[in-house]
């Protein structure tokens, strides 16, 4: 039987993972490809670790990246350096190449896939987004007979864990936080996670899929939820929404919105209701309409069985001529589309609304004036009871509208007498799924 030669870059949880399914489903593995995948060697930064399988290790780079015998090298360190550099040279030593390395796609790829198609190699990174769930291939070659007018994902397992435990036990975020950081979701620093950054750098790469253009991460909107109350949850809910951490991605005659955020999501819709860490991506074709994939969004064996599958189209592809391998970013490489990137004060959609107003006659009409006045209009309104030094809450949602026009009415209605404080705002889709 035919042997894969495969080099791997760092050894943590993904990468044991990968050795544990090699091992565990090699003979699944060789019938589906007929090839028997082959661990040559391992880098890692010290060879005094745990090795359950007695895998071969290095600590030189140059025995995996300059070795003429191995075919494929899968990149598991993360981070940009020295990932980039070590990406770099496998391609120009003729090396097909695997990464889960989202942020290093999101802000290198366009650079790293040029090269690959010079040298006439694939680069895969189907594990970069949203762990085991096939997201990649099903945007690349399954609704290939689609125009994708729009995406929406959960793609932060520990930013939804954070917001599930908020709703479900009235946790603030401080305290959710502090649990996921217990039970290992979250990092001892959490900013890429809770400020939105991890989901804007996978949502850069499966925008550029959906709707052929290049990768452009310094483009995206990103919102975290560390500011988010607990009673924005709780007034969500009453009104009939869950608040979900989404990237949302949208193909518009006028251009592309690319955008993480906060968003209220009618509690019927099958999104709102993925809970705990659990990832989901749902994407709208004009054929095939909403599409949901739902799974495991990280850990050890659901990512390793997405680098399994990588594995497994490079064997299969290693004889087929080079014309024919499946593009990059899904369209022909000479084909991608210059569409602009919309700024986020011209997207239009629905808004919450929670401001804070000295309980006294009045204030509801100057409200109501100002959002008017910039043709704003209101679909919801609650009013709660007098909260603390004469203060009351006053939630409202409206219709659709141009977010330049509700950033300029936010700043009116902040200078009035009396409203006190900053105005809360949260802006609401509908998927129709």
């Amino acid at each position: 039987m035919k042997r894969l030669n495969i080099g791997i870059l760092g050894f943590g949880t993904v990468a044991t993972g990968v050795a544990d399914l090699i091992r565990e489903n090699h003979a699944e593995i060789s019938r589906r490809t007929g090839y028997e995948f082959l661990i040559n060697n391992i880098f890692v930064r010290s060879l005094d670790r745990a090795n359950p399988y007695n895998l071969p290790l290095t600590t030189n780079i140059n025995e995996i990246i300059m070795n003429p015998e191995i075919d494929v090298v899968v990149e598991l360190m993360g981070g940009i350096e020295p990932s980039l550099t070590y990406i770099k040279t496998a391609l120009e030593q003729n090396k097909h190449v695997i990464t889960a390395n989202k942020a290093l796609i999101a802000t290198h790829g366009n650079e790293l896939f040029k090269l690959a198609a010079e040298k006439g190699l694939m680069l895969m990174f189907e594990a970069s987004v949203a762990g085991g769930i096939p997201v990649i291939k099903s945007l690349r070659e399954s609704l290939i007979g689609n125009k994708i007018e729009s995406l929406a994902g959960i793609i932060n397992g520990t930013g939804n864990y954070i917001l599930t435990e908020m709703k479900e036990k009235g946790r603030s975020f401080s305290d959710a936080l502090a649990d996921a950081q217990a039970l290992g979701y979250a990092e001892a620093d959490p900013t890429f996670d809770v400020e939105g950054i991890d989901a804007a750098h996978k949502l850069t790469i499966l925008a550029s899929i959906a709707f052929g253009i290049p990768l452009q991460f310094d483009k995206v909107f990103i919102e975290g939820i560390s500011k988010l109350e607990s009673d924005d949850i709780k007034y969500a809910d009453q009104l009939g929404y869950t608040i979900k951490h989404l990237g949302i991605a949208k193909n518009l005659s006028e251009g592309i919105e690319i955008r993480v955020h906060p968003t209220l999501i009618p509690k019927k819709e099958l999104i709102s209701n993925v809970n705990g860490v659990m990832n989901a991506v749902l994407v709208k074709g004009n054929a095939v309409g909403p599409v949901l994939s739902y799974g495991a969004g990280a850990g050890g064996h659901p990512t390793a069985s997405s680098v399994l599958s990588d594995l497994a189209d490079i064997s299969r592809m290693l004889d087929a001529d080079k014309e024919h391998y499946v593009p990059y970013l899904a369209f022909q490489n000479q084909a991608l589309s210059n569409a602009p990137i919309l700024p986020q004060a011209e997207i239009y959609t629905a808004y919450y609304l929670r401001i804070k107003a000295v309980d006294q006659p009045g204030v509801l009409s100057d409200i109501t004036h100002i959002l008017a006045h910039h043709d704003i209009s209101i679909e919801l309104m609650i009013q709660t009871k007098s909260v603390e030094d004469n203060l009351a809450n006053i939630i409202m949602t409206t219709h659709e509208t141009k977010e330049k026009a509700i950033l300029d009415s936010i700043r009116q209605i902040e200078a009035l007498t009396n409203i006190t404080g900053d105005t809360t705002l949260l802006r609401i889709e509908s998927f129709g799924s």
